[in-house]
């Protein structure tokens, strides 16, 4: 377990052996999903409703026991590039003149260049081994989608990723790399579904969004005998699968002597969080009881900060069960903002339950403001955050500048949950000084509040 510098380094066989399940432990039932309300739409929609998960995951979902063990091929896998690095940011410590102490799990070390990889791999091993040969997704900057066309290329399955028009056009080489390892990628909306051609219909440039995406993976799938639509964030299995990455930090973080203050991550729909957040819940009881976590997302998509607890659908159409959760409406479609895979209008139900229960913080930052915090860490520690992570490291700059403020150390360790070097041009916008700010009035979300079924 060597340390070099700021560098807190694992041995492969330090890779966690199961993963956490957070429902063992939380002192309230997170509500179950509801079914879908019935309606007559005139289109054959009792298709898309067909089982989705294999019975392992569905176990997953709504199992109670603390730790679900990791399959060794699955293991064996993670191994090729876990465990991911935790560094201690001393330059940006300097650079903010802060006693804080800085640290940060860097998940752009993974071959899809993001944390995404961690529940691709095991959703492709078990539905493969259901008998599924494609696998279907949304996905909004293609994090996800890269994850799991790579994921699904070992097991010999198909894989069709319907990626949000914007940041197919923002991001064309993430769409470059799932091709690269077999994907068909499809710009949604799209004129494959009727879910698209609606939205097409009712705006020809519609920039699309991650409700969209999936509801056309879920008519997609539905279509097709062996093919199953898969999800990368929000689902308890996927939250599940992330902890990975905070059992590493946990074990890091003792190397280094400490255990934190706050826990900071990126908030779209809750997987990013809720890895690096569940496994420090469980310890915070016996290390430090006032332990915080804060879920940050944009102001352009406002779930938890301006949103509203209910029941909704996760997809555009309503097709899927109901959730109950922190939503601005499964009709709210956002600005185009760079951090695509912020831009979905839910949090996961176990996060946004721990959010009523005031377990967690939630905070909420304009574009511009996160890509000046991502340049700020890029000229400090020499990597660029992805956009969706720079939202972690805005707040993570804050809290420490409080601790300055105090003059009070502040352990803060926040989720790098990807590389920014597939989004430059985002950076060369924010450089030029082109890059705009927008959030949604009041009167927008109440609008797209009133689709709540």
């Amino acid at each position: 377990m060597p340390v070099t510098g700021d560098v807190f380094h694992l041995d492969k066989d330090q890779v966690p052996t199961h993963w956490y399940n957070v429902l063992a432990d939380l002192p309230f039932e997170v509500p179950a999903p509801r079914p879908p309300l019935a309606r007559d739409t005139g289109t054959d929609e009792a298709r898309a409703l067909r089982p989705q998960l294999p019975l392992s995951l569905y176990r997953q979902s709504t199992g109670k026991g603390r730790f679900v063990e990791i399959p060794e091929p699955v293991r064996s896998e993670y191994q090729r590039w876990r465990p991911t690095p935790l560094y201690r940011a001393t330059r940006l410590e300097r650079a903010l003149d802060t006693p804080a102490h800085i640290y940060f799990k860097f998940e752009g070390t993974s071959p899809s260049g993001s944390h995404k990889i961690n529940t691709a791999l095991p959703q492709a091993y078990y539905y493969s081994r259901s008998g599924v040969r494609e696998m279907v997704t949304g996905t909004g900057a293609g994090q996800w989608g890269t994850a799991l066309a790579m994921a699904c290329h070992p097991y010999g399955m198909e894989c069709t990723v319907f990626m949000v028009r914007c940041s197919y056009e923002q991001k064309p080489y993430r769409g470059t790399l799932m091709r690269l390892n077999g994907a068909r990628v499809v710009k949604s909306p799209s004129t494959l579904t009727e879910v698209g051609r609606a939205a097409l219909r009712e705006n020809p440039d519609a920039p699309g969004s991650l409700g969209i995406a999936n509801a056309e993976a879920i008519e997609y799938a539905a279509t097709r005998s062996a093919a199953r639509f898969s999800i990368g964030s929000g689902e308890n299995h996927v939250l599940l699968h992330q902890t990975v990455l905070g059992e590493e930090a946990l074990l890091q973080l003792q190397l280094a002597g400490e255990f934190p203050d706050v826990v900071i991550a990126a908030m779209g729909a809750g997987s990013n969080f809720a890895g690096i957040t569940f496994p420090f819940y469980r310890e915070a009881r016996t290390h430090n009881p006032d332990l915080r976590f804060v879920a940050v997302e944009p102001e352009a998509c406002p779930k938890m900060t301006r949103g509203t607890y209910a029941l909704d659908y996760t997809d555009f159409s309503g097709v899927t069960p109901r959730m109950k959760m922190y939503t601005l409406g499964h009709k709210f479609a956002a600005y185009h903002i760079h951090a695509g895979g912020l831009r979905y209008h839910g949090a996961a139900p176990i996060v946004s339950a721990m959010y009523d229960n005031k377990l967690v913080e939630a905070a909420a930052y304009a574009q511009t403001r996160v890509f000046e915090a991502g340049r700020t860490f890029a000229k400090a520690e020499g990597i660029v955050p992805a956009p969706e992570s720079a939202h972690a490291v805005a707040h993570a700059m804050e809290e420490a500048v409080e601790a300055r403020r105090q003059r009070r150390k502040r352990v803060i360790l926040f989720s790098m949950s990807g590389h920014g070097l597939l989004d430059l041009g985002a950076y060369d916008q924010f450089l030029s000084g082109e890059m705009l700010d927008s959030e949604p009035s009041d009167e927008e979300i109440q609008a797209s509040l009133r689709s709540l079924p």
